[in-house]
């Protein structure tokens, strides 16, 4: 991709010069968790007025900036850092893009002192309700691209194959505790983009670690589960539309069912294509959504509380679109729009950010 050739180097040469830094650098003592347990706030959570001290209250679509971040923050920085590092040895074939890449893997899910428990039980707690919510699973979907860039990694030589299996052997651990644990199945049965995220997240990690059980499965509950209860007849997505934030909402949740689309295709069972008894499916999802990319002002709703201006990126939901339907004008539009933000929400928001990588 010559599109993205520059972008990728300057952010691979960027992540050169900063070292690895894990969860373990930022303890929290709010945290009901220890040293290696990732820890996270509901975004829209905030002190009770009429209860100071007390519980804390929802105030939807607007994020309270006195939460704790830092795990997420860090997480993030991963998912930036590794997936550029990897998409710079893919495109220049230098080695020292790959070793750091390494070096970030190593860290978070290898080295005793540093690495990252392979749990979410105690992501997007609230201040006097909960330690630790199923909800909180959406963080890791910033783990997405890093397992694709692992996958990557294995045609090279900076990952060896005892490293690449502890990796491997740590996506597999969370996926265990994803499938079975109280909070994984909680976040499983979610209706919204919570529940594509963690379908994301199944599917990517079952790729990674092969595992062709989980990947059926995967496939199953996209088209009798998610097409069905995602998406309205005329293909748009009524559970994000109702929400303070709609638009970035439609956005985030597409990215999510077009890259389970990506991920679980084969020749014999292709999702891009598959539809619903009554119509629903992707390329229905996509025309629904696509003029609102074009030309936000269109939009029939009202504006987002927060962030509005800021959208749309290079959805990657375009490009792979475009590449499925063959659909020239997706691909068109998607080189229109611009790759990275300086903003921290759209960048925690936007969790494809190398298309090399695919």
């Amino acid at each position: 991709m010559r599109l993205d050739q520059p972008r990728i180097l300057r952010a691979a040469d960027a992540a050169l010069s900063e070292a690895p830094v894990t969860i373990t650098s930022f303890p929290s003592p709010r945290s009901s968790g220890g040293l290696h347990d990732f820890y996270s706030e509901g975004d829209y959570w905030w002190p009770n007025p009429a209860n100071p001290g007390g519980p804390y209250i929802q105030r939807d679509g607007l994020t309270n900036p006195d939460n704790f971040v830092a795990h997420r923050r860090a997480l993030v920085r991963l998912s930036v850092q590794v997936p550029a590092l990897v998409a710079a040895w893919k495109t220049t074939g230098k080695q020292h893009y790959a070793r750091h890449a390494v070096a970030h893997l190593r860290a978070w899910f290898v080295d005793p002192r540093t690495r990252l428990n392979p749990n979410l039980q105690y992501a997007q707690a609230i201040f006097g309700k909960s330690i630790g919510r199923g909800i909180g699973i959406i963080d890791t979907v910033h783990l997405v691209e890093v397992a694709r860039a692992i996958e990557v990694l294995r045609d090279g030589e900076a990952l060896s194959d005892e490293e690449r299996e502890q990796i491997v052997g740590w996506f597999r651990d969370y996926l265990q505790w994803l499938t079975t644990s109280k909070n994984g199945i909680e976040e499983r049965e979610a209706k919204n983009n919570h529940g594509s995220c963690w379908l994301l997240q199944v599917a990517a990690f079952a790729h990674l670690t092969g595992d062709r059980q989980l990947l059926a499965y995967a496939r199953e509950r996209f088209k009798t589960v998610l097409l069905p209860t995602q998406l309205a007849a005329d293909g748009s997505q009524p559970l994000e539309l109702k929400r303070t934030k709609p638009y970035g909402y439609a956005l985030f949740n597409l990215e999510a069912l077009a890259t389970l689309c990506r991920i679980l295709s084969t020749p014999q069972d292709n999702l891009w294509t598959y539809t619903t008894p009554d119509g629903r499916g992707m390329a229905r999802a996509m025309a629904w959504m696509a003029p609102y990319i074009r030309d936000k002002a269109g939009w029939p709703l009202p504006p987002d509380v927060m962030y509005f201006k800021e959208w749309p990126m290079r959805q990657t939901s375009l490009l792979f679109a475009g590449q499925a339907l063959g659909r020239p004008d997706y691909l068109a539009l998607w080189a229109t729009l611009p790759a990275d933000s300086s903003v921290e929400e759209v960048t925690r928001n936007f969790f494809i950010r190398q298309p090399v990588l695919w």
